[in-house]
């Protein structure tokens, strides 16, 4: 191969990357639209399936994919895959219980622990290390946790728990999410061979029948229209699309950029809430995004070795 097709097919890699980010963006705002239209349980259990069918049709064309799948390590698809399904459940009860579209953006935040969290695990599960950009990077990124979350009220400890109180299971379910995900990151580095591949086309579906069950024994109610099933569309399309073009770009793109860029998506993911949804928050929001995000780069660059950390565990929605 060619010098010049090589660098073509790594900046196409690298640019998959990126839109992979902005698919996972949209996530939270589409997700809380067609929740209240059908409820959070249907909407990820449709969203769900209908990804995980479009998985596999598209690993049934890949053989070799389907023989990695099938070789993985039982722990692995059992361990990671329940934190998979767990994650996703737990998010899309925290998404459909926010009491306003303005809580859908403090969720989201919440959310976006996980990264500052996986760097922590890492240190644990991964026998990692860290330089001391760790302790500020942390600080920084549950500083803007605070910040985020007394908007509209006096910055101050009692003010936050008061928040907190007013929809617990939501930010309780939020948070669970955040570790669980960040558990996930690091498990699935430990447990899976290096350069092989992932089970998303079993987690897929499986979250989506998990979600099915859940909503069998729920009383829910759902309204569908063109517009809903034009959203459960766009989210199981981008749901697929995310992770098949975040693992391109993985194996074939500029891993470091790429990486690199995904610590923004909760600034990206906000703005697009804000537009989608139509809210316009206040500016300790925005602070606290700041703050969050600046506060998981610092994390990130605690790690002595940046590239190897940021492939396989990293996926910037994480819903």
């Amino acid at each position: 191969m060619s010098r010049m097709s090589r660098s073509t097919r790594i900046d196409w890699s690298t640019g998959g990357g990126l839109a992979a980010i902005v698919l996972w963006s949209m996530t939270f705002a589409v997700a809380r639209s067609l929740s209240e239209r059908i409820g959070p349980l249907t909407a990820g259990a449709c969203v769900y399936l209908l990804g995980g069918v479009l998985h596999l049709l598209w690993l049934m064309r890949q053989g070799t994919a389907v023989r990695q799948v099938l070789s993985l390590s039982r722990r692995y698809v059992w361990g990671c895959g329940f934190l998979f399904v767990f994650y996703t459940v737990v998010t899309y009860v925290a998404i459909g219980s926010a009491a306003d579209r303005r809580q859908v953006l403090e969720i989201g935040l919440i959310n976006y622990l996980w990264p500052t969290a996986t760097i922590l695990l890492s240190l644990v599960v991964l026998n990692k290390h860290a330089n001391l950009l760790l302790l500020p990077g942390t600080a920084l990124a549950l500083a803007g946790e605070f910040l985020a979350l007394t908007q509209g009220a006096q910055v101050s400890w009692s003010s936050f728990r008061g928040h907190l109180q007013t929809n617990p299971v939501a930010y309780a379910c939020a948070l669970a999410g955040a570790l669980a995900w960040a558990l996930y990151s690091t498990l699935a580095r430990r447990w899976s061979r290096p350069g092989g591949g992932g089970a998303v086309a079993l987690f897929l579906p499986a979250t989506g029948l998990a979600l099915l069950i859940l909503r069998l024994f729920s009383a829910e109610p759902s309204a569908w229209s063109g517009r809903a099933a034009g959203e459960a569309v766009v989210l199981a399309v981008g749901t697929v699309l995310g992770y098949g073009l975040w693992d391109m770009a993985m194996r074939q793109g500029n891993l470091l950029f790429v990486a690199a860029c995904s610590y923004f998506t909760p600034l990206l993911s906000t703005f697009v809430s804000c537009l989608y949804l139509r809210v316009t928050p206040g500016w300790r929001l925005w602070v606290g995004c700041l703050a969050l995000v600046g506060g998981s780069l610092l994390t990130w660059l605690s790690l002595s070795d940046r590239p190897a950390k940021s492939t396989r565990a990293l996926r910037p929605d994480a819903a």
